[in-house]
C-alpha cells in the first residue's frame, strides 16, 4: 500500500511535543535516536502525523493506557 505524499500530514516538533505532552527536546531526542521518523527541511524537522499516532498507540497499549507516576 503506497502512500501519496499529498495525503501525509507533517507536524512540527512543537506540534508533536504538544500532542505527546513532552518537551520539544524530548521530541528531538526521539528523532535523533531513530524512535520517531522525521524529515529535515532546512534547519527544522517535520514528523508524519501517522508516525506520532502509531507511537502513541504502541506506548498506550504496552502500558495499558495508564502512565506510571512512581
Amino acid at each position: 500500500m503506497a502512500h501519496d505524499l499529498r495525503d501525509v500530514r507533517f507536524l512540527t516538533v512543537a506540534e508533536v511535543a504538544d500532542m505527546m505532552r513532552v518537551s520539544r527536546m524530548t521530541v528531538y531526542r526521539m528523532v535523533h535516536a531513530g524512535e520517531l521518523p522525521a524529515i529535515r527541511f532546512g534547519r527544522s524537522f517535520r514528523v508524519p502525523e501517522s508516525a506520532v499516532e502509531q507511537l502513541l498507540r504502541t506506548v498506550t497499549s504496552r502500558e495499558g493506557g495508564v502512565a506510571d507516576s512512581a
